[in-house]
Order: C-alpha cells, then sequence, then structure tokens
C-alpha cells in the first residue's frame, strides 16, 4: 500500500517543472534508438539509496511525437538482461509491429536489437511497453514505459502540452525496488507499489501557466496493477480523447474519471483569470494524493476559442451492424487465494501458442461478451482495434472507443468492433502480473 510516509515525503520535495520530460521529436523518416538499459534512479528524494531501475535512452517515461503521416522507425536495442519486445499499445498499426514477443515476432534477446517500422493510422495518446507474454511484469515495474504522441494536423490552440505518466513502485525502505520473486500462486493479483510518481518524477508535479490560459493535459496509467480514479480538483477538465480516440467533448461526472493500467484521457483544463490561483489532478488513493498541481502566474492570455471536440477519426465505422456480428463469450475465472485456480480465459491458461479464441474474415462485426466471475476487477486491453462498450440490452453504445475496459467483478459487459485490421490480436489482462501467468487469449483476423 501506499503510506502515509511516502506521500508525506512526496509532498515535501521541491516541485520539478515538467519541462524536464524527455521530449523527442522525431524527423520524418529517421530512425529512433530506444536503448533499454539499467539506469540506476533515486525515485523517492528522501532514499538512501538508487533504486536499479530500467529505461530507454537514461530516461524514465520518454514522450516520443511525430506528425500524423509521416513514418515511424524505433530501433529497440535490448542492453537488459531480459528478453523484450515492444508494443504500441493503442496503435492500430500492421501486425507485424503489434509488438507480442511470441505471437507476432520472437522476443528481442539481450544484446540484440529490431527495428519496429510503420506510418501509424491514427492521431492520438499511446503507450509504449514491454509485451512478451511470461516476461514484462519485471520490465514494466523497473520503469520501462513511455509515450507515443501522434500529433493532429490541427491541433487544439493551448499554451501547453504534457504528457502525464502515471506510476507506482514497490520501494524497500532504503529506496531500493523490492525483490521480484516469481509468484508461486497461479492467479497472481498483480504488484502494487508504495510509491507514486508522475514521469519518473516525486508528486505532485508543477505546472506553471498564465491566467486565462488552457492546458492539453494528456494522462496515462503506467502501473503494473493498480487501478484509481482521477479526480480535478479546482479545475474545469473537459475529455476530448479517451484511449487516443476523440469523443464528444465532456465534463467529468463528479469531476472524476476511471484510470485502469492501460487507459489514457486526452483533457482540455481552462484556467483561472487571476495570478496565484491553483487546482490540482488527484489519485483517489487512500485521503487523495496530488499528481500534479496546477498555478496560473505571469501574464494575463487574450481569449481563447470555446472548447471544441477534435476532429472525428474517418477511419472508424458510423455504425457496427451488430445484427450481423460474429458474438463470442469471453468467460475470466481464477483466484489468487486458492492454490488450484489459475486465470483462465474460457476454462484455459492463455499461451500465444494456443489456438484462438476465434477467427473472423476481415471487416467482420464481433461482440464478445466479457464475463468476470472473480472476485476482482479485471482490465482488458485489446490490440489492433478499438471497441465501443455496448448498452446491457445491446440496443447501442457508449458515444466513445476504447481499447482498454474494466470488467466489474462478477459482472458480464459487451464490447462491440469491426475486426477490419488483419493478423493475430491479443485480447489481455493489462495487469502485467495476470498477463504473465496467462490471462490473455487472442483472435485471428484473416
Amino acid at each position: 500500500m501506499i503510506t502515509r510516509r511516502a506521500i508525506a515525503a512526496g509532498l515535501a520535495v521541491t516541485l520539478v517543472p515538467l519541462s524536464r520530460q524527455a521530449r523527442a521529436q522525431i524527423p520524418a523518416g529517421s530512425e529512433q534508438v530506444l536503448a533499454a538499459k539499467p539506469t540506476p534512479t533515486k525515485l523517492r528524494p528522501d532514499a538512501a539509496i538508487v533504486a536499479e531501475t530500467w529505461a530507454f535512452n537514461g530516461t524514465l517515461s520518454p514522450a516520443l511525437r511525430i506528425r500524423h503521416g509521416t513514418v515511424l522507425r524505433v530501433r529497440l536495442q535490448n542492453e537488459t538482461t531480459l528478453p523484450l519486445s515492444l508494443h504500441f499499445h493503442g496503435v492500430r498499426g500492421p501486425n507485424a509491429m503489434d509488438g507480442v514477443g511470441g505471437l507476432t515476432q520472437a522476443p528481442v534477446a539481450a544484446g540484440k536489437s529490431h527495428e519496429y517500422r510503420f506510418t501509424p493510422p491514427d492521431p492520438g495518446t499511446f503507450l509504449i511497453r514491454p509485451c512478451v507474454p511470461g516476461g514484462s511484469a519485471e520490465p514494466m515495474e523497473r520503469g520501462l514505459s513511455g509515450f507515443l504522441i501522434v500529433e493532429e494536423p490541427n491541433p487544439p490552440q493551448v499554451d501547453q502540452d504534457v504528457a502525464l505518466l502515471v506510476d507506482d513502485w514497490r520501494l524497500n525502505d532504503d529506496g531500493t525496488l523490492a525483490p521480484f520473486e516469481r509468484p508461486v500462486e497461479a492467479a497472481p493479483a498483480g504488484r502494487l507499489g508504495s510509491w507514486l510518481s508522475v514521469n519518473g518524477q516525486a508528486t505532485p508535479q508543477r505546472i506553471e501557466a498564465p491566467p486565462d490560459g488552457r492546458l492539453r493535459l494528456r494522462i496515462a496509467n503506467a502501473c503494473n496493477a493498480r487501478t484509481m480514479r482521477l479526480r480535478f480538483d479546482g479545475l474545469r477538465a473537459h475529455v476530448i480523447a479517451i484511449d487516443g480516440q476523440p469523443t464528444s467533448t465532456f465534463e467529468p461526472l463528479k469531476a472524476s474519471l476511471p484510470f485502469a493500467p492501460g487507459t489514457r484521457y486526452d483533457l482540455l483544463v481552462d484556467l483561472a483569470s487571476e495570478a496565484g490561483a491553483a487546482g490540482a489532478v488527484m489519485a483517489l488513493i487512500g485521503d487523495g494524493m496530488p499528481l500534479v498541481e496546477i498555478v496560473t502566474a505571469g501574464d494575463r492570455q487574450p481569449g481563447l476559442p470555446a472548447i471544441a471536440p477534435l476532429a472525428a477519426n474517418p477511419k472508424l465505422p458510423e455504425a457496427i451492424k451488430l445484427q450481423n456480428a460474429s458474438r463470442k463469450d469471453v468467460v475470466i475465472t481464477g483466484d489468487p487465494k486458492l492454490p488450484n485456480a489459475p486465470w483462465t480465459i474460457n476454462g484455459a491458461v492463455g499461451r500465444p501458442s494456443g489456438a484462438p479464441l476465434m477467427k473472423v474474415k476481415r471487416g467482420t462485426p464481433v461482440v464478445l461478451a466479457l464475463a468476470n466471475q472473480t472476485a476482482f476487477v479485471q482490465p482488458l486491453h485489446l490490440h489492433g482495434h478499438c471497441f465501443r462498450l455496448l448498452h446491457p440490452l445491446d440496443d447501442g453504445w457508449e458515444p466513445y472507443w476504447l481499447d482498454t475496459v474494466q470488467v466489474p467483478e462478477s459482472k458480464t459487459i459487451r464490447i462491440a468492433f469491426v475486426a477490419d485490421n488483419p493478423g493475430k490480436w491479443l485480447l489481455a489482462s493489462t495487469v502485467v502480473e495476470r498477463f504473465d501467468a496467462g490471462l490473455l487469449t487472442w483472435i485471428e483476423v484473416t
């Protein structure tokens, strides 16, 4: 659990400007090397010893930015001791570039490299993370995650565009990472940290922006297992995209949003007219933890246009013909409290070498009934596609697209998508320890 001591230590540190976040604007056609390597880091300012983290190019939580329509060329250089692959979480790219070790590519061995080259079809906010079934939890917990930001041709006018990667770390009292012991249980609940960070730094991070200014916040959950809610105190936030896809602009109900591992939000925040006004993005853990503090400072800005939705993604279908859908039940079982109750989907522990959940022809509408028969919330991510969350009677869907969804304990929800991307696509837990233990399946689109 995140302790009161950890909260107090986090609040006591000097606030670091977010401009220090690594932001690589990749020129069109050039190759970006991501060297995954040991990078000792003092995660807690009061730590006696550095933590043995891993990072890309020596920087935790990098944000790679490219313009929509340009080719992404990323070379993973593995300087760690474990096999790796990179998944671009939420990108509906070609299957060969999906980065699932053992399914779409061979894992990249220590000392080797692999190039990912493709043109992301959609603008949006996406995650970069390891994805080797059976071997992803430790690289994630050591810090190998970041952003891929594909910028719109005509982005909304803002004073700052800030990417915020939220993570938690299980630390010993001296600030080192707690041991990585291979779980003996067949259904690990997931590794919860005791220290929360934003962009690899102590919380709360501080943003200063002009009065009457506007911020774009891109917030992603890169925790191994921690599901939380976000709350906006003293801020008027408008959601403009969920999981990288534009949505009808709305203010969150009760100023809070669900925030499971793998989830991303794009928000526009208008600031107060007076200098010195403060607001905060809070993580609802315990009594609440401030992740980001936003303070107005400097000269007042001229007025901006009214907040408006992003342009809709024309590559997503306007409607899904549910009456023509191929349907499949996805039953999740498992219990960490029992010795012989592993995580399973439809009675089987998932493996990339196993049989697919279903095979469908390209262009087929698909409806999946996700039945969570466990006592845990189960966040799931569908690779290569976006889906709609259906209403209980399948008589419509929520007005946004997702690629990651939480299935409440002992509940069933239904999702629908058009299988328009050929290849082998995972449907898997975003709690990385559960993913490693086999809480996964895959769909083949031919």
